[in-house]
């Protein structure tokens, strides 16, 4: 049965046990790697610093985020394969709601359009299509 590596738990210390629930469930239709989890409040300010991030205090230093990635059929991660991470995205976000769980994904920022209906990625002004967070 799919499951996370032992990288990816290592990764994950310090999530939310919600966040880590939906990746055990979303691993077992998708070979995810976990690119990162909960950081410090100085790599958070560094990733500010290099554009990487648009948020001083992000999700990720609450533990309340995660970056998350496709392995392609190779074992690589494909950073181009958009589609790829817009269906991941997409699956996450089912998943979540099957389980009672508001996220937000970095294809679509907007909490709005996600719960009222609205389904587009039309109105996102910062690609971050790894990321997944928890709304509370």
């Amino acid at each position: 049965m799919p499951r996370l590596g032992k990288r990816s738990k290592k990764r994950l210390e310090g999530v939310d046990s919600r966040l880590i629930a939906l990746l055990e469930r979303v691993c077992k239709y998708f070979d995810i790697t976990v690119i990162e989890g909960k950081r410090s409040q100085e790599r958070q300010d560094l990733l500010v610093k290099q554009g990487k991030s648009k948020t001083k205090f992000g999700k990720h230093v609450d533990g309340k985020a995660v970056d998350i990635a496709v392995w392609d059929g190779s074992g690589k991660i494909d950073w181009n394969a958009r589609d790829d991470f817009h269906m991941l995205g997409g699956f996450i976000l089912g998943v979540a709601n099957q389980m009672g769980l508001r996220v937000r994904w970095g294809g679509c920022w907007r909490y709005d359009s996600l719960y009222e209906g609205q389904r587009t990625t039309k109105t996102n002004s910062f690609d971050d299509l790894v990321h997944i967070e928890l709304k509370d």
